[in-house]
């Protein structure tokens, strides 16, 4: 596996279909340098005024997939 370092630069939209949360974000990609790090992980960096707003889109999409969901099924809800 090849790791990235991705800058999210703008937040542009997020949606949800057929169980998946789409989120569209201009980024800046660039290919990772092979370092003494073994791991290989790709690093996601974004401000903190965009992981709160991420957050809260988040929180927002999953109630929404929540009120699609019988009551029966609903995480942490009898």
């Amino acid at each position: 596996m090849k790791p990235y370092d991705i800058e999210v630069q703008r937040l542009r939209s997020m949606k949800h279909d057929k169980g998946l949360i789409e989120i569209d974000v201009d980024a800046l990609v660039l290919s990772r340098q092979a370092r003494d790090d073994p791991s290989g992980t790709t690093c996601l960096r974004l401000p903190v005024e965009h992981a709160r707003t991420l957050l809260l889109l988040l929180k927002q999409q999953l109630a929404e997939l929540d009120k699609l969901q019988p009551r029966s099924r609903r995480s942490g809800r009898s």
